[in-house]
């Protein structure tokens, strides 16, 4: 039986290899500011996601793909013009995508990763906070890791721009954008 985990600096992380984002135990949300008043949250329900854990735990790398259709947000209409030109624009852009670009920092748990975020053709870069939650092997046998992450990006900076000013100042929707992502891993092949 391979083994599931390693000490890493005082935690029991994965054994080194390739691992895929579970689709029945992963949340990409997202929050943003409306009204200047209160919160509204959202979530993309396809997601994909690859992640490579290396030898070396600070040689791993993430790819992960988004499917800008399945936006969700509990109002339809607002799904809808989610979807428009005005913000992704999903029959031309159909997937948002992440690449990292290295791990730019870690204490304890908490592994920051600098990467590469594509929205609407534009590719910029973003700083991942990424909190490691821990690794097992599940009752089917897999060998499973589970972890957060999130991000704050601005909006404008990927052509998302579409607003309403308000007569008392601000705008209906926050240009900052709140990314949350929760999920498990499962070792997909064994380092070689």
């Amino acid at each position: 039986m391979t083994v599931s985990t390693r000490e890493f600096e005082g935690l029991q992380i994965p054994a080194a290899g390739t691992y895929d984002l579970d689709a029945a135990h992963k949340r990409v949300g997202f929050v943003v500011k409306h009204l200047m008043v209160s919160k509204v949250r959202g979530q993309f329900a396809e997601a994909t996601a690859t992640i490579t854990v290396g030898e070396n735990p600070l040689d791993s790398a993430v790819t992960a793909s988004i499917k800008t259709a399945s936006v969700e947000t509990g109002q339809v209409d607002r799904d809808n013009h989610l979807r428009t030109g005005d913000f992704f624009e999903s029959e031309k852009y159909p997937t948002m995508d992440f690449r990292s670009t290295g791990v730019k920092s870690h204490a304890g748990a908490e592994f920051v990763l600098d990467g590469e975020l594509t929205i609407k053709g534009v590719s910029r870069p973003v700083e991942l906070v990424v909190e490691f939650e821990g690794a097992t092997t599940s009752p089917y046998g897999q060998h499973v890791f589970g972890f957060s992450a999130h991000t704050e990006i601005d909006r404008d900076d990927w052509g998302l721009s579409w607003n309403v000013a308000l007569e008392s100042g601000g705008f209906m929707v926050s240009k900052k954008v709140k990314i949350e992502i929760e999920g498990e891993a499962i070792l997909q092949q064994d380092a070689a």
